[in-house]
């Protein structure tokens, strides 16, 4: 961008007679690094979205993330947002591998963070969890230059980490800790629903009016129906899909114990998993144990346009998550993308999923995948109910839950700080 694209007028009036030049006084722009580390940037849909919200509102966005899978590049600018990756080793596998991991990471974004300080300055940093250890960066930049700090709460840690580790104990108090200090030195807190705002506000202690909710809607530009293509269903009658992580509370194996249900009842029905995570090759290796062929694709991780025309071309979405206080009170984006392109959805019954799909999905009984695979059958044997959920779901989506009706509440938690020459000055 110019420097006259990049200067935003203040809001006194112009004096007249004078030069446009001289007419209104120029401030700079706000400047904001936004901190991720669980996925690379653009892939991080939420995180994309605020990003471009932010730089299409005359901020100036800088991104810490780590490299991926088409996301390798250490520097690149995307729609004027300056991308930095940093090595990441692989996710994380029991303590001794979240603490290399977390570590490495932490390192990356000091250095990082150094950089852009250094070359384009920022006057927020906006972290976006997990893990809650991003808080030493934002708390060393606002003690020692008088940086804000916003959380941006994505995932319940304590919650997340005995979802994995099936106990509390030591380590899950340190959890609750990093989260206490998280929102202790948080100026802003940013929560995805009204559970985590009530988390916020109780366990954090934050005040109400310091805690604002920008839902992860989808963005419906990006998010649209594509040309469906038979080759996903395998020469089968229906396609089941599933997209999202591949991990051990996103309840894959649920997902497969359904499909073998499903196969007991009827020989037309391809199920196809998209997506990448560490228990992948373990769910590609129970596939196997259950028998089920070719009757279940994986894809790992894709691109867009894959990705939609799979669940473009998919009459039924699966959202296997494993019920636990982790999966209850968050929101998943891939309910929201479905509802999106107007696909029923068969979920367990969750408080946020239950919430965000209403009446555009059936609802198992929990961890019964013999009762997940039968309304998934309902629902292939009746395609009006098909058509009537899917409608709900694309009309909730437009009407109260896209990124286009979230995108002012984003802007609405920034202009909450009072920004300052520098952004130094303290939350109004």
């Amino acid at each position: 961008m110019s420097e006259a694209t990049d200067m935003r007028p203040a809001d006194a009036p112009p004096s007249a007679g004078r030069a446009p030049a001289q007419e209104a006084k120029l401030v700079p722009p706000r400047r904001v690094l936004i901190i991720v580390e669980n996925l690379p940037v653009p892939f991080d849909r939420r995180v994309w979205s605020e990003a471009t919200t932010l730089a299409q509102h005359g901020y100036e966005v800088s991104v810490i993330c780590p490299r991926g899978p088409g996301a390798s590049v250490p520097f690149e600018i995307i729609d004027g947002i300056h991308i930095y990756r940093h090595w990441l080793p692989a996710e994380g596998r029991g303590l001794f591998g979240y603490l290399a991991e977390y570590s490495v990471a932490l390192f990356w974004e000091f250095v990082l963070s150094f950089k852009v300080l250094r070359t384009r300055g920022f006057d927020a940093i906006h972290a976006c969890n997990p893990p809650d250890l991003i808080f030493l960066v934002g708390a060393f930049y606002k003690l020692r230059l008088g940086k804000r700090f916003i959380f941006d709460h994505h995932d319940i840690n304590p919650e997340l980490f005995e979802a994995k580790f099936e106990r509390r104990g030591f380590f899950w108090r340190m959890m609750v800790l990093f989260e206490r200090l998280t929102f202790k030195a948080a100026d802003i807190s940013i929560a995805t629903n009204q559970s985590y705002r009530a988390i916020a506000i109780g366990r954090g202690r934050m005040s109400p009016e310091r805690v604002f909710v920008v839902r992860s809607g989808p963005n419906l530009a990006r998010v649209r129906l594509f040309p469906a293509d038979a080759k996903w269903k395998s020469g089968r009658k229906f396609l089941v899909a599933y997209v999202g992580v591949i991990g051990e509370q996103e309840g894959l194996d649920l997902l497969l114990q359904a499909a073998k249900h499903v196969g007991a009842r009827r020989d037309d029905v391809q199920f196809v998993i998209v997506g990448d995570g560490p228990e992948l090759e373990q769910v590609k290796k129970l596939a196997a144990a259950l028998e089920l062929g070719d009757r279940v694709t994986f894809t790992g991780r894709v691109d867009d346009a894959t990705l939609f025309t799979i669940l473009s071309t998919a009459d039924v979405c699966a959202n296997p998550d494993r019920p636990n206080a982790m999966n209850d009170k968050s929101t998943m984006n891939k309910i929201m993308e479905y509802m999106a392109l107007g696909k029923p959805i068969v979920q367990f019954d969750l408080t946020e999923g239950r919430f965000s799909a209403g009446e555009s999905s059936l609802y198992a009984r929990n961890t019964e995948p013999g009762d997940f695979g039968e309304l998934i059958v309902q629902l292939l044997d009746d395609p009006a109910a098909r058509e009537r959920m899917g409608a709900t779901g694309r009309r909730r989506i437009a009407d109260e839950l896209s990124w286009e009706h979230e995108a002012p509440k984003l802007l609405a938690a920034y202009d909450a700080l009072d920004w300052g020459k520098h952004g130094t000055r303290a939350l109004r």
